[in-house]
């Protein structure tokens, strides 16, 4: 099973992808985000956005669909998915190869993200970085909220605007339980 934690920077994927380690047993964090680190290196990429590149998509799903072959255990993939067409192809593709794939968003209230986004410190030993990411973050909101109709119909979606991390853990363990499969 594949357990796909959505929802725009910021608003806690990896904090409740920690949670999700401690209490799924033999459950293994898989980032997309380091094939898209690894496409950087070796492809041009006029976007900018390694999510727009056809071969991190296919080899995100492959990547996906070895690691589950090889282990047959829950992965547990934070990955921000804003593009429809994107999240289809992917989701068609893990379906493809017979993983079943439970998609969470996460979502906060407008108010609760950006206190969030603020508050949080990523780079403490270089504030310049952190002004940077944050801003990034804050950045994105309006293209979440443009995704966000789309992502409340294929998604099992959690409001996290007063809930801890772990409370929220909890509710995607319960999710995954019930076997809710992305619509």
């Amino acid at each position: 099973m594949v357990i796909w934690l959505n929802g725009t920077f910021g608003v806690g994927k990896s904090s409740v992808t920690d949670e999700l380690l401690a209490m799924i047993p033999n459950a293994l964090l898989f980032d997309p985000e380091e094939v898209g680190f690894l496409l950087r290196r070796i492809l041009p990429n006029p976007t900018g956005d390694f999510q727009d590149l056809p071969p991190w998509r296919r080899l995100t799903i492959t990547t996906i669909a070895e690691i589950h072959t090889y282990t047959r255990q829950t992965l547990l993939v934070p990955m921000t998915l804003l593009n429809q067409a994107y999240a289809e192809e992917i989701f068609a593709g893990l379906e493809g190869c017979g993983i079943e794939t439970v998609h969470v968003l996460l979502h906060a209230a407008d108010a609760a993200l950006r206190t969030r986004i603020n508050k949080h410190i990523m780079f403490p030993d270089d504030p310049a970085r952190d002004t940077e990411v944050r801003r990034w973050r804050l950045d994105h909101i309006d293209a979440y909220e443009k995704a966000f109709g789309w992502l409340t119909t294929q998604a099992y979606v959690i409001d996290t605007t007063s809930l801890t991390p772990r409370h929220v853990a909890e509710r995607v363990a319960k999710s995954s339980l019930m076997r809710r499969p992305v619509v």
